[in-house]
């Protein structure tokens, strides 16, 4: 085929436009390997990117989406051959080269990763960047010394992509888990998932004076940030630590050094975009063992291409639950 089905951006007069074409398939970018994609997914980035919001696409024009799941078409490296399954997360997909929006990808190909045994592309998606920084999260708070029965962890925004797998990792692993939220009709999916608490969100962004609240919390995930998260600096037990990857409450971190000097907490941050490969395959091989995939599959919606518009601002509006996986071809 000469030319692919896409969600192409574009810069015109110094504003974006973002619309679905037929792109020349000349106009891929150089890469070893021509990937077949069959599943992209949503996640908050995305919702930005396609939106036209400011804060992921760095460089025009640009095919959105963080992530990709599909087949090996062509390739001129030894370590891939048509027909092989690959998931693709990170890598500045979607900021400054073009991502899984589209029925075509020329990747680089150390960017791939085998898709890992027991999944299917669509698993990997309803994974996707969510799934791999909850993963992430996971895994930095166990090497800062959590481990189950020391108390309780929070998730924050633990409805979303990020929460909802943090959610069912974590109960999984056998933490007792709080999941905050602000929409409390969502208590029956967070306990699905392995929570044992619902934590109303706005408990967690009063206004508080004090440096430091009574000790709560074991760890805790925080997709939000903000107000949020410098609350759960205030309230960890001694030791404890903080795993922060996401914005969607405020960048700005108003609090103090006293918990850090005076009850040693950790705030340890996330990025999920460039990770070596040694990490990347760890956290691919913990996800295939530790994240239930009846819970995965309960908390997936899928939708076609076509609608990743609608649903752009439907995840900035926080009103979309769990993962979403788009349907490419």
């Amino acid at each position: 085929m000469s030319t692919f089905k896409a969600i192409f951006a574009e810069q015109i007069e110094g504003k974006p436009k973002i619309s679905i074409q037929q792109i020349d398939r000349a106009s891929l970018p150089a890469g070893e390997v021509l990937v077949r994609v069959h599943y992209s997914d949503l996640n908050y980035k995305d919702g930005l990117a396609v939106t036209g919001r400011p804060g992921v696409i760095r460089k025009y024009p640009m095919v959105p989406g963080v992530d990709l799941a599909g087949v090996v078409e062509e390739s001129s490296s030894p370590d891939w051959k048509p027909g092989d399954e690959v998931v693709v997360t990170g890598f500045g997909l979607s900021e400054t080269v073009w991502g899984g929006y589209a029925e075509l990808a020329r990747l680089n190909a150390d960017w791939l990763i085998r898709l890992p045994k027991g999944l299917t592309l669509k698993q990997s998606m309803a994974i996707g960047t969510a799934g791999f920084t909850a993963m992430q999260c996971v895994v930095a708070l166990e090497q800062h010394g959590l481990v189950a029965g020391s108390g309780e962890v929070l998730v924050t925004g633990a409805a979303g992509g990020v929460g909802s797998i943090a959610v069912a990792i974590l109960a999984k692993l056998g933490y007792r888990v709080a999941a905050s939220t602000g929409r409390a009709e969502l208590g029956d999916y967070l306990r699905s998932l392995g929570a044992s608490e619902i934590v109303d969100r706005s408990s967690l962004t009063a206004p508080s004076k004090r440096p430091m609240e009574s000790e709560r919390w074991a760890a805790a995930v925080d997709t939000v940030g903000g107000d949020t998260l410098a609350a759960i600096v205030r309230a960890l037990v001694a030791n404890g630590s903080v795993a922060a990857c996401g914005v969607a409450g405020g960048a700005q971190l108003n609090t103090t050094v006293y918990p850090f000097i005076l009850r040693g907490v950790n705030l340890l941050g996330i990025n999920s975009v460039y990770v070596s490969r040694t990490e990347r395959l760890l956290m691919w091989e913990r996800l295939s063992r530790d994240l239930p995939l009846p819970l995965l599959d309960s908390m997936t919606q899928e939708a076609p291409l076509e609608a990743v518009f609608d649903l752009g601002e439907k995840i900035i509006a926080g009103g979309v639950r769990g993962r979403m996986v788009i349907r490419i071809s």
